[in-house]
């Protein structure tokens, strides 16, 4: 359907009490024969799936607001809400729920849920009743009015019957010309009644009421009539904070007054929800729903329209990112953008999509960067507001603008090394700003929220990046903490650093995750020398600190973590060897040793692979039992073209021998490697690029076959690289052949 006047948002209310939008699509009203009545359809606009599929109730109470909202209720705790584009699709819909129930379209609200007491008192009332009588609008009736408005909270049909007696008699803006006479008579009583009943007729939670309420010539006026609270000795000073200290800046000139006079009527009617009226009690809680959605639906409105208008946003980002714009002026345009995400809250799921996508387009990210190294306190503030608004938009949007931005920026510089120092280097006593920032760079760095199925590489990508780039501005604080042992250590004491067991539990998790890329890291940048370091530094106190390092080296000897146990043999044996009131070390030198024999065990398997080639060849001809004699006189009678057959397959297996993997050779690093010829990976079925055998064995049956020792290479003799050192040890699957020193126990650290 195109029609746009019956284009609509369908909106729920959540437990919080705020809207939750559910979609756009266009209404109708039409008979549901499974629902046996007429129904409102709502079907989304993207794909015509139903939205809404809602039978019109003879007994709901369907409300009508702000010319463009349908509100009702579906059951207990469950609101909802239609806002048409345009007033004449409301108007049109609202007729027909009228004409369902039976009521006058002229209403704005088509009953109240109400017991069956009060609705039989309410048929017995005479026709002419259904107002009620207000008294004069004048000085010496404030207190009957405040008595009248304070009475009809507890009945919804006489909150009905008062609202409508208070728009059809203009009475509203009679109450507030008393205002004026009051305050200029300093009458304090009449002023303390005013306020009674203007916090009453708001409590009314009628929309008619708050658009008349809420005008640019009311409003003030209802703000000052709010401030007379009469539990208080003192009026508040509201007025004067909305005219003078909350002026409203126009950080670009606003063109449409239109758009100017909701942005200004949103702010105000916030303010008196927010700090003017008190916290409503249980009974008075659902008497300002109608006023949240007022500054809801207003919010909407304003995002749209700002987000529409192009030339804006283009010249905001213009200014902000100007070198030449003054402090000032860049302090007004981050705390605009700061309130403008902020209102984006209220869209629905794909317009805000779109309105992220327009700020990431304009340089909303370049541009954090620039106010975010600011001096000033309340500019950084609402920079990471803004930037926690983009993370947990899409935090995959930020990490491919960082890693992009590394290709031509300085590390320094970089916007997820900004974060990172605005974290470290955060002033607030309470570090307020600081657990913001680690929690967003948390979002950003969790490898969990990495699996975007459109980018199946952002995960390495980014993590790649991240060390490259960003983990040593993180870990600076803990390496200066730890590179120097304190100044007033006395000459000749053992000089150790009291930060170090910080940065030791810390090593321990890491190598607690027996991942292989931490390994690997820590082996090259040798990282367990300031370990080893302070261990000896230690001497033989048999302290905390020497118990937590023992505890390291025994975890990976009971863990077998193999390229760690090579390494420290290897570097720092001889430093430790001396050590015996633990078997720690001993035990790692045997482990290493074990390992050595397992490599040496299966190279000899190797060799005696090969030698036995020859002779496995040899049997491949001569191996003939009494059913393959019969086989041999059957064959005798075909064609001899299959002997060359034959014969190919027999000398592709002697070239495996003779152009095959060479035996290993050691290396003057203590390493050893093996060579691969491109025939030999061929005639095993390996391949070229990357090395993995993928060999597979001869058929049994085959009358050409081989055994599959023969023809294929030993799993030791394979490697992915062509380079196999000791800290790269595949696992080893023969364990029938191996046997271990000692069991995997975990001994104590005393014997």
């Amino acid at each position: 359907m195109s029609d746009t006047r019956r284009r609509v948002k369908v909106y729920t209310l959540n437990e919080e009490r705020q809207w939750d939008d559910r979609g756009t699509g266009h209404v109708s009203s039409t008979f549901v024969e499974r629902l046996k009545g007429i129904s409102l359809l709502v079907r989304a606009e993207s794909d015509g799936s139903l939205l809404l599929e809602s039978k019109i109730s003879p007994n709901t109470a369907y409300q009508k607001q702000q010319d463009t909202l349908i509100v009702w209720s579906e059951a207990e705790n469950y609101d909802l809400a239609l806002s048409f584009q345009e007033k004449a699709g409301c108007d049109e819909i609202w007729e027909k729920i009228c004409q369902v129930q039976g009521k006058d379209p002229a209403l704005e609200i088509t009953q109240d849920p109400i017991d069956e007491s009060e609705e039989e008192r309410f048929e017995e009332m005479p026709e002419t009743s259904h107002l009620v009588d207000l008294p004069p609008c004048e000085l010496a009736k404030l207190e009957e009015i405040a008595d009248l408005v304070t009475s009809v909270l507890s009945s919804p049909i006489r909150r009905e019957k008062l609202a409508l007696a208070l728009m059809s008699e203009g009475y509203i803006k009679k109450l507030l010309q008393l205002f004026q006479v009051c305050e200029d008579l300093d009458n304090r009583e009449g002023l303390h009644h005013l306020y009674e009943i203007v916090r009453g007729v708001l409590f009314l939670n009628k929309a008619a009421l708050f658009e008349v309420m809420f005008s640019d010539d009311c409003i003030m006026d209802v703000v000052g009539c709010l401030e007379y609270d009469p539990a208080l000795v003192q009026p508040k000073r509201h007025r004067e904070f909305l005219t003078k200290t909350a002026k409203f800046k126009e950080v670009i000139p606003i063109t449409d007054s239109e758009l100017r006079q909701k942005i200004h009527q949103t702010y105000r009617v916030q303010y008196i929800q927010d700090i003017i009226l008190p916290t409503p009690s249980v009974f008075e809680e659902n008497f300002l729903s109608t006023l949240t959605s007022f500054i809801f639906f207003n919010k909407v409105e304003i995002v749209s329209m700002l987000q529409e208008d192009e030339k804006f946003l283009t010249e905001v980002f213009a200014q902000l990112t100007d070198e030449a714009t003054e402090e000032g002026k860049r302090r007004e345009l981050v705390n605009f953008f700061k309130e403008f995400c902020a209102f984006s809250q209220t869209l629905q799921p794909q317009n805000r999509d779109a309105f992220f996508k327009t700020l990431a387009n304009l340089g909303i990210l370049p541009a954090l960067e620039i106010v975010m190294g600011m001096d000033d306190l309340q500019v950084r503030a609402a920079a990471i507001d803004i930037f926690s608004y983009l993370v947990e938009f899409s935090p995959s949007m930020v990490r491919e603008f960082v890693m992009q931005e590394s290709q031509h920026t300085d590390d320094d510089v970089l916007l997820i090394n900004v974060v990172i120092k605005q974290m470290i280097c955060d002033t607030d006593p309470e570090l307020g700003g600081a657990v913001q920032l680690m929690g967003l760079l948390r979002t950003l760095i969790d490898p969990e929220n990495m699996l975007a199925p459109t980018n199946k590489t952002e995960k390495t990508e980014f993590l790649t990046f991240f060390y490259k780039y960003c983990m040593h501005v993180l870990t600076a604080p803990l390496l200066a903490n730890t590179a120097e042992s304190p100044k007033d250590s006395p000459e000749g004491s053992a000089k150790i650093n009291p930060v170090c067991p910080g940065a030791l539990r810390f090593m321990r998790r890491i190598i607690g995750l027996k991942d292989d890329f931490y390994n690997r890291y820590i082996i090259k940048g040798n990282l367990f020398e300031p370990v080893i370091n302070a261990l000896l530094d230690n001497g033989t106190r048999y302290n905390l600190l020497n118990s937590a390092i023992i505890e390291l080296f025994e975890f990976i000897k009971v863990e077998d973590i193999k390229s760690l146990i090579a390494h420290i043999v290897d570097n720092f044996y001889k430093a430790l060897e001396s050590i015996e009131y633990v078997q720690t070390f001993k035990g790692l030198k045997t482990r290493y040793e074990q390992e050595k024999n397992r490599q040496n065990q299966r190279l000899s398997r190797y060799r005696r692979d090969t030698r036995s080639l020859e002779d496995d060849e040899e049997m491949w001809f001569n191996e003939e039992d009494d059913d393959e004699e019969g086989e041999v006189m059957a064959e005798k009678g075909k064609s001899e073209e299959d002997f060359p057959e034959s014969y190919g397959k027999y000398m592709e297996a002697k070239k495996v021998e003779q152009d095959g993997p060479k035996l290993p050779k050691w290396t003057s690093a203590g390493h050893f490697k093996f060579s691969f010829s491109r025939s030999a990976g061929a005639a095993n079925g390996t391949s070229g690029t990357n090395g993995k055998s993928a060999a597979t064995p001869p058929n049994p049956s085959s009358p050409n076959g081989s055994s599959a020792k023969s023809a294929a290479l030993p799993p030791a003799a394979v490697s992915k690289a062509g380079l196999v050192g000791l800290v790269d040890y595949p696992d080893d699957e023969e364990d029938d052949e191996e046997v271990e020193d000692s069991p995997r126990k975990r001994p104590r650290l005393g014997s």
